[in-house]
Parts: structure tokens; C-alpha cells; sequence
């Protein structure tokens, strides 16, 4: 377990959205992860992301997380 501080957001907005909150302060329904493509790739594998926000997530949203967990994670 790590603090909320050292974690990526990843947000389902009101609108059906699904994005990353760097802030961690936008409102919707939100998804914890540690900032490394390790971690994303698990959650993309095991589902964790669509249990956590309650909706199927389409391949191009993973795609796009993918790209942004890039730029900001851990290698």
C-alpha cells in the first residue's frame, strides 16, 4: 500500500469520461495506481480498472492511459 500522494488517478467523470487526475481533486468516481507501466499493465489484465470505475473501457482509452503513464510514470 502506498499513500494517495504517490499514486496516479484515473478518473470517470460525470460525463462517461475516463482520464488522468493528476490533481487528484476532479470530481467522478476515481481509480488508484502506482505510477509504473508494471502496475498499469496488471490492472489492465486483471480488469481492475473497469471493476474500480464500473464500466467497460474501450481499447483506445487504454491506449491513451498507456501513453500518458509513459510520460509521467516510472519505466
Amino acid at each position: 500500500m502506498k499513500n494517495k500522494k504517490e499514486m496516479i488517478r484515473i478518473l470517470k467523470t460525470t460525463q462517461e469520461q475516463i482520464e488522468l487526475d493528476a490533481t487528484g481533486r476532479k470530481n467522478g468516481r476515481g481509480a488508484y495506481l502506482c505510477p509504473s507501466m508494471d502496475c498499469y499493465k496488471k490492472a489492465v489484465k486483471s480488469r481492475g480498472l473497469e471493476r474500480s470505475l464500473k464500466m467497460a473501457i474501450p481499447k483506445d482509452v487504454y491506449e491513451m492511459l498507456e501513453k500518458e503513464m509513459e510520460r509521467i510514470g516510472e519505466p
